[in-house]
């Protein structure tokens, strides 16, 4: 069983906990009163029945909702260490939020050397009205999927979401996994 260490980035206030709480199926709920993540959470469970490349594969899954509070900047070569793929949450209704993603992928994804197949987007909308079309992101983010999310309108949609995206980033961690067999058996 592989393990993902998927970080969930974005800014303040964009709806990561209440995602990373969903998907984790916490006890905690999206209800309530706004409360800032001091630091990182690390969620764990396990996604089953998934497929990849063909191969029916479970998963377990380390989702490490960071703060998007950048007094926390000092900790994020901690975040970053070994992580397989990142999950940015940003909220469409809000301004500037999609422009603050430009620095957590420069930093998170270019700087790591992690792959646009180990990264997706979440434009997580807090209302069900709120406007789905296509999120005004940089050209950084042409060839990462933008889906839009909504937990109280359409809560499956959003496991089915990222139940894709783990199965698109296992499938890379498998190709690099026989990779590295490949040239150990090899020699180089």
């Amino acid at each position: 069983m592989l393990k993902a260490k998927i970080l969930v980035l974005g800014p303040c206030g964009s709806g990561k906990s209440v995602i990373a709480n969903y998907l984790s199926d916490a006890t905690e709920t999206s209800g309530g009163e706004y409360r800032p993540t001091q630091g990182a959470r690390i969620l764990e469970f396990e996604v089953n029945n998934l497929d990849v490349s063909g191969r029916n594969v479970s998963a377990e899954v380390e989702l490490w909702d960071c703060s998007g509070d950048r007094k926390y900047e000092t900790c994020w070569p901690a975040l970053a260490k070994d992580a397989s793929g990142i999950l940015f949450v940003f909220n469409p209704d809000q301004h500037n939020h999609d422009q603050d993603l430009e620095s957590w992928h420069s930093y998170f994804g270019q700087q790591q050397g992690l792959k646009d197949a180990q990264c997706a987007v979440f434009a997580h909308s807090k209302s069900a009205s709120a406007n789905r079309t296509r999120a005004n992101l940089s050209p950084t983010f042409n060839r990462i999927p933008c889906i839009h999310t909504n937990i109280e309108d359409d809560g499956d949609a959003v496991r089915v979401e990222f139940n894709r995206f783990l199965s698109t980033l296992l499938s890379t961690m498998y190709d690099k996994r026989d990779q590295e067999e490949l040239s150990i058996m090899h020699g180089r």
